[in-house]
């Protein structure tokens, strides 16, 4: 390999937000490694987004297409198919969708938004787009119908009147219903906004308008007049018609359900009371809550279905919503999770005048989507096929995974196929429009959610779907809560009380290991098995983290009061000899355990049956230390093939060896600066313990465990205070005389050195002691400690040293400073040994320093390719222990020769970038990301030409960088930070792809790549199938006989410009969209569109070819009728003589 003889150029130089990378002069790095990434590779784009619509509002329903609709507050439609196929829409204004109409089976959409604006969208197209605006000036819009087959839009407003919009062309018709000409002339109030339209089934030309006071008025269309009137005194929320269009039944405020004949508007002839309570008197029933909704469908073999919202006693226990179905004499009551927003019932037919024949009911709640089985016996749900469950639990932390190894979904997918609810309806799912698209770019993609339940959910994010595979409740580690209190409904809003929340975690998807962080300052680590197996006891060990110097805590049973940290803890109480396990080990149950009488998690203490999936495999907690809780948990890193866990927070790290159960490492992070002491002490192996009672292993072992518990005592007793030789008040000096007591009688039984070794930091009047040294040695004071925390931790096999020939196990971090130090990792020979034998941890110092906190860090080949962390390939740890083989790390690369670098570390903080050579520790290249702003997320992305470095700023751009050069390769401007969400969420993955939360219930997914956004029409499904509308319903011989049928109206006519003139040019503004309504057919994309150009171009060919075949029989024809003339004519003078012509 080339050699690099570069120096810093950067030291001097104003760096800007945009600067670029700057390399020594006089070598060229393409000569060495060849960068292909080029800004042409790069191009940013959303692709989909899954999940619940937040804060729904509406909700229609094409029955022809089978594509439903679901309107929000912020203006956002997402429509959805078949499983797998979805799209998402956003009005620009951002106000909420009031109302949803299709043009069935016509690939459009109508929406209606609380500013009064009116707006036709085309489905025929993958992305649909707006067609035509309406915006209203001087009326507030309510109600909007849109009859079956008709292009003409009843559009009622706040002031009773009714506007008709043509919607081909979206334009006002000037014919006008006002409410005054609707109402009695007698009536002297105002009858409220429209709050129902709908035209009689069997007459077009009647239309029902329905009042907010309780009015509803029959219009007859063609003569301008209202027919019947129908008054209640209270107010009315919906109106359904029978289908035989002789009836209609209303909902009302009190809970009444009123039926009415047409043709009698005095009375209505039934009026019920479904949830209230029926006095023997006669008397009327007591009101209940409001029905909000009424729907009457009517079946051709039984009776009808009456299935509305609302409607119960206002004494009635439940607190939830409910939707009531009554079917003959039974009526059920469905309890919804959350308050209803809307419901439609599915029917056979989209034609209002025939039997609805109902099979399903779709009811929106304000977090979830149900559908009801009419047609079961018990009303089961569907199982939905949607990925709506991501809310289920508020989400606290999510990770993105491209390229997973191939049968990890598969794998996830068997142990979660077993966590199926039972019950469900065994019917297709009914919202079954659309086909899926047709990409081919397609890889194992995973994204895994934390949530603040302590579940972990994996979802199979592969060709932009998303499925859940497998979810992982954490909380089944710990006891369950007292019983005091009810349980509440869920909440997407994250609160104080979810002790199990998921606050960061760490998954290697090559090995299958899992490392959760919670919030209660509790690590989980599991493995994942797919086999059943019960754990006897749940491995616990207990780690103090309060910034200094300390180690794991033990029982101390002998002690007659709560314990305390600084509670001395005889040598006796837990001697290794005495209990067979070390304290690091010990199962400990919450009476025995010292938490300073502070609240935490008691973990599981009977047997735990563990089902097929990850299984717990150590339990690490953080205890309260002097009266204060631990800090949470700010970074997480795992490494199968080291058998390490380490985690950090702003009181400094913890090195955890979960295959012997035990802690290596727990520094404060100021301790980590200094070279002395800390980094030179021996880590405890459990198994090293089991040892004979005799002999110099048991001494030494002995011996570790209790200096272990001095060294504890030292830095919670004695040093309370930074640089302090002398207790501050007579507590303190109790303690140090307990202290300097316990510690005389253990160093008594000890040998001289090691005596000697003890005593030198402890002696209280020693102010040069080595402690004191190392306190003193560190950056500056315990100032420093509350500024700087853990941010990032990296396992690599790396060059720790500048002296290192050849890479070893090792341990890269980073804190909030910017500094990135190493730890050096000595491990055994895999085996028996590397169960008994310690792992030893050693400090190399700081590598490198960088403004900002570090984000990420990655390593890099001599040749430029990113070097993955090593890892052990995951293997059954339940079978049999003859098969149980743990395979030897991957070889370590040849040893580099002396003078060259054949690693490069890849280093990103807040504000810029650097790469490292090592092991030289030369700075190659340096790149200022910004100056204004600071990256929230930032990665090593493998893309299909190569490698990058992403970042997110929290001034909304997205940035990649090349490697190793750090050339900007894209900067844009996509999100400005408005939600710290989305910093708490951001995700960058490889191949190009990237997530957040863009709401407490939805993902967005977007991507860099230029290859995929050139895909990403194929990929996405077609909402627009071309189907053919079902036939009319037959009318009959008497009915076509005696004029029974449904009547037919000529709308044009009535309502077109030559008949009803033109409206008024200020009463609503025409706001063309995109393309017109004549660009539909144009407009649609991919497989759907050219399937219907081609229909096009054959019928265009078959007609031109009809015209031909009826030319050509007219010709022939023709030359029949010329033959058979000359044939007559050769008849007639055939026998005749010249002079008889």
């Amino acid at each position: 390999m080339k050699k690099f003889n570069i120096r810093k150029v950067l030291d001097g130089l104003t760096a800007s937000s945009s600067g670029t990378a700057s390399p020594q002069p006089g070598t060229n790095q393409n000569d060495v490694i060849q960068e292909t990434l080029q800004s042409e590779h790069f191009q940013l784009c959303k692709t989909v987004r899954h999940g619940f619509p937040y804060q729904p509002s509406s909700m229609a329903f094409d029955p022809v297409q089978k594509i439903l609709a679901i309107g929000t507050q912020s203006g956002a439609v997402r429509l959805f198919g078949r499983a797998g196929v979805e799209c998402y829409c956003q009005h620009d204004s951002g106000a909420a969708v009031i109302q949803l109409q299709f043009l069935v089976n016509e690939g459009a959409l109508v929406s209606a938004l609380a500013d009064d604006s009116v707006h036709l969208w085309n489905l025929r197209q993958k992305q649909p787009a707006i067609l035509h605006t309406l915006k209203f000036n001087r009326e507030r819009i309510t109600f909007c119908h849109l009859p079956f087959q008709s292009k003409w839009l009843y559009i009622g407003t706040e002031k009773g009147n009714i506007h008709i919009v043509n919607v081909e062309s979206f334009t006002l018709s000037g014919y006008v219903i006002m409410w005054n000409k609707a109402i009695e002339l007698s009536s002297k109030s105002h009858p409220g906004p429209v709050v129902h339209i709908s035209d009689n089934p069997m007459d077009e030309g009647k239309i029902l308008i329905g009042f907010e006071c309780g009015t509803v008025v029959l219009w007859d269309l063609k003569c301008k007049k209202a027919d019947y009137r129908y008054n209640h005194d209270e107010a009315i929320h919906s109106v359904a018609w029978h289908h035989e269009g002789k009836q209609f039944t209303c909902s009302h405020s009190d809970g009444t359900l009123t039926t009415w004949n047409v043709r009698v508007p005095a009375k209505p002839t039934i009026t019920i009371t479904p949830h209230g309570k029926q006095p023997k008197d006669g008397k009327k029933p007591e009101p209940c809550k409001p029905i909000l909704k009424v729907e009457y469908k009517t079946t051709r073999a039984g009776d009808a279905f009456v299935v509305m919202s609302g409607g119960l006693s206002y004494d009635t226990g439940c607190r939830r919503s409910c939707l009531t179905v009554m079917h003959g004499k039974s009526t059920a009551v469905l309890e919804m999770d959350y308050p209803i927003v809307d419901f439609l019932t599915l029917c056979e037919t989209p034609y209002p005048n025939d039997f609805q024949e109902p099979y399903a009911v779709v009811v929106l709640l304000e977090k979830d989507l149900v559908v009801i089985d009419l047609e079961q016996i018990g009303y089961p749900i569907f199982e939905n096929p949607y990925p709506l469950s991501i809310h289920e639990s508020p989400v606290t932390c999510v990770e993105y995974f491209a390229d997973c190894p191939p049968e990890l979904i598969p794998a996830l997918y068997s142990v979660g196929s077993r966590q199926k609810r039972q019950g469900y309806s065994k019917k297709e799912w009914p919202i079954s429009g659309g086909n899926w698209g047709q990409g081919t770019l397609s890889y194992p993609e995973i994204i895994v959610t934390g949530h603040a339940d302590g579940s972990i959910k994996f979802w199979d994010a592969s060709a932009i779907m998303l499925q859940v595979l497998y979810k992982l409740k954490t909380a089944k580690v710990f006891e369950k809560a007292p019983k005091g209190s009810k349980e509440e409904k869920p909440s997407t809003e994250i609160v104080d009380e979810d002790p199990f929340a998921i606050q960061t975690l760490s998954w290697c998807p090559a090995s299958r290991m899992l490392c959760v962080a919670g919030v209660s300052a509790h690590v989980i680590i599991y493995r994942f098995s797919k086999q059943e197996m019960t754990t006897e006891v749940v491995q616990l060990l207990e780690v103090r983290m309060q910034g200094e110097l300390n180690d794991v805590d033990s029982p101390d049973p002998a002690g007659d009061h709560p314990p305390t940290p600084s509670t001395p803890v005889p040598p006796s109480s837990s001697s290794p000899t005495q209990e067979g396990e070390p304290p690091e080990a010990q199962p400990f149950t919450s009476d025995d355990r010292p938490r300073d009488n502070g609240p935490g998690l008691k973990v599981w203490s009977a047997p735990l049956k563990q089902s097929p999936g990850y299984q717990v495999e150590l339990v690490i907690q953080l205890v309260w230390v002097s009266g204060e809780p631990p800090q949470q948990i700010t970074s997480l890193a795992v490494s199968s093939s080291d058998g390490l866990v380490v985690f950090g927070n702003s009181s400094g790290l913890a090195v955890v060896d979960y295959l012997q159960k035990s802690l290596l490492l727990n520094m404060s992070t100021s301790e980590l600066y200094s070279p002395s002491d800390p980094y030179q002490r021996q880590p405890r192996s459990p198994r090293k313990t089991r040892q004979p009672s005799g002999g110099e292993g048991s001494m030494r072992s002995h011996l570790n465990v209790q200096m272990s518990r001095l060294r504890h005592l030292m830095s919670t007793e004695v040093f309370l205070l930074p640089g302090s030789t002398t207790p501050t008040n007579s507590d303190d000096e109790h303690k140090q005389k307990r202290f300097i007591e316990m510690a005389s009688t253990f160093i008594l039984s000890l040998t001289s050195p090691l005596s000697l070794f003890v005593l030198s930091p402890y002696h209280p009047d020693a102010k040069d002691s080595s402690f004191s040294r190392s306190r003193s040695s560190s950056v500056t004071s315990i100032e420093r400690e509350s500024r700087e925390a853990i941010s990032s931790f990296h396992f690599s096999e790396s060059f720790p040293r500048k002296t290192d020939s050849s890479p070893s196990p090792s341990l890269w971090l980073g804190t909030t400073q910017g500094t990135v130090l190493v730890l050096s990792l000595s491990l055994p020979p895999t085996g028996d040994q590397r169960l008994q034998q310690p792992v030893g941890v050693s400090s190399c110092g700081t590598l490198v320093r960088l403004k900002g906190g570090i984000l990420t860090m990655a390593f890099l080949d001599s040749l430029g390719a990113v070097l993955p962390p090593s890892y052990e390939p995951w293997s059954e740890p339940n079978a049999p222990d003859e098969e149980k083989t743990r395979r030897r790390r991957p070889a370590s690369p040849p040893p580099t020769q002396e003078g060259q670098d054949s690693q490069y570390a890849v280093v990103c903080s807040e504000k810029q970038a650097k790469v490292v050579g090592l092991p030289s520790q030369s700075c190659f290249f340096k790149h200022n990301i910004t100056e204004s702003s600071f990256v929230l997320r930032a990665d090593v992305v493998q893309m299909a030409a190569g490698l990058c470095l992403a970042c997110f700023c929290a001034n909304g751009h997205i940035m990649t960088l090349s490697l190793p050069s750090l050339r900007p390769l894209l900067d844009v401007n996509y999100l400005p930070l408005t939600d710290m969400r989305i910093a708490r969420t951001f995700c960058f993955s490889n191949l190009g792809q990237a997530m957040y939360l863009t709401s407490p219930t939805e993902i967005q997914r977007i991507t860099y790549s230029q290859e995929t956004c050139d895909n990403l029409q194929e990929m996405m499904g077609e909402l627009f199938t071309p189907l053919e509308t079902p036939e009319a319903p037959n009318r009959g011989f008497f009915k076509g006989l005696f004029g029974g049928g449904a009547q037919s109206l000529d709308r044009e006519d009535l309502f077109g410009e030559t008949a009803a003139g033109k409206a008024s040019r200020s009463l609503a503004q025409h706001i063309p969209g995109p393309q017109g309504m004549e660009g539909m057919k144009g407009a649609a994309s991919g497989v759907v569109g050219d399937l219907a150009r081609a229909r096009i171009a054959l019928d265009e060919r078959g007609q031109k070819l009809g015209e031909l075949e009826d030319r050509t029989a007219a010709m022939m024809a023709s030359a029949d009728s010329f033959s058979k003339h000359a044939h007559d004519m050769m008849l007639k003078y055939k026998d005749k003589k010249w002079y008889q012509l």
